[in-house]
């Protein structure tokens, strides 16, 4: 009897899983710079991770704001962009681990990056900010190379999938924005 009731919760587990639908989204260069307000390529500036307590979405939800000071890959203009994360650590004994949420190595103050964000008006506790969008995959670290700025690519399904010069990038977004705000 014990077996069939073990079989069974396997079973139902599995149909449980298999129907839960997934969470996790892959972007091309082209859809990211759609569902992106605006990209921003600086450097982390400022971080503070902030907690809210909220009646409809539960209590200590944790949320990571960086100040990020640079230059819009849209249009090129000087910018400074608060841009906001699920996730983050207050100290060591309280703040939340979230999975989608960039590593820690990434968003480090003082980083260079670009980023892509969107502005949301409820991300969870009435807070209200630019997203970054994709979680973790709407944030890539940049570095000093011989031929100059590269964009460090993270991989197949990232908008980012390779390494890329600054220039080559901005000029691919600045003409995808130019397009989409033609639409």
């Amino acid at each position: 009897m014990r077996t069939i009731q073990r079989y069974a919760s396997l079973v139902l587990l599995i149909a449980l899983g298999a129907s839960a639908p997934a969470q996790i989204k892959s972007f091309t260069l082209e859809e990211m710079a759609t569902v992106a307000d605006n990209a921003i390529q600086g450097q982390i500036a400022a971080s503070r991770v902030f907690r809210v307590d909220s009646a409809r979405d539960g209590d200590g939800l944790f949320f990571t704001q960086l100040t990020i000071v640079g230059r819009s890959l849209a249009d090129g203009r000087p910018l400074t962009a608060d841009v906001i994360f699920q996730g983050g650590f207050v100290s060591e004994t309280e703040g939340v681990f979230n999975s989608e949420a960039p590593s820690a190595d990434d968003v480090k103050i003082g980083r260079s990056v670009v980023a892509f964000y969107r502005w949301a008006d409820d991300m969870g506790g009435n807070v209200a900010g630019n997203a970054l969008v994709a979680a973790h995959g709407g944030i890539y670290r940049t570095v000093d190379g011989p031929r100059g700025v590269a964009v460090l690519g993270r991989g197949e399904g990232y908008a980012i999938a390779a390494n890329v010069r600054a220039e080559h990038l901005e000029t691919a977004l600045a003409s995808l924005y130019s397009t989409k705000t033609k639409r």
